[in-house]
């Protein structure tokens, strides 16, 4: 971090900001919807994830991205320990 940043913990997000992560370009060869939806869980807390979903389904992207490995991306979440609101957000868009 830059040190005339500051790093905001709790700061309330707003549509717009969480809008943004809908413009990310993935890296050559990686998948969109799977970067969109990895960078969001990994930025957002978990009810800002679930506001994010809302606008995310809306785009038409892919709610099941599958990795190259060929696992889906709720799969991958259900893998780590405090990701379960991230997976009933996701479960609630219709992930399976």
């Amino acid at each position: 971090m830059k040190k005339d940043k500051q790093k905001v913990i709790g700061e309330e997000l707003s549509d717009e900001r969480i809008k943004e992560l809908l413009t990310l370009e993935p890296p050559a060869g990686v998948d969109r919807a799977l970067h969109i939806l990895t960078r969001a869980y990994r930025a957002l807390r978990a009810g800002d994830f679930e506001r994010f979903l809302h606008f995310y389904s809306e785009t038409g992207l892919e709610i099941n991205p599958v990795t190259p490995e060929g696992r889906t991306f709720l799969s991958v979440l259900e893998t780590h320990h405090h990701a379960s609101p991230y997976i009933q957000a996701l479960k609630n868009f219709g992930a399976s």
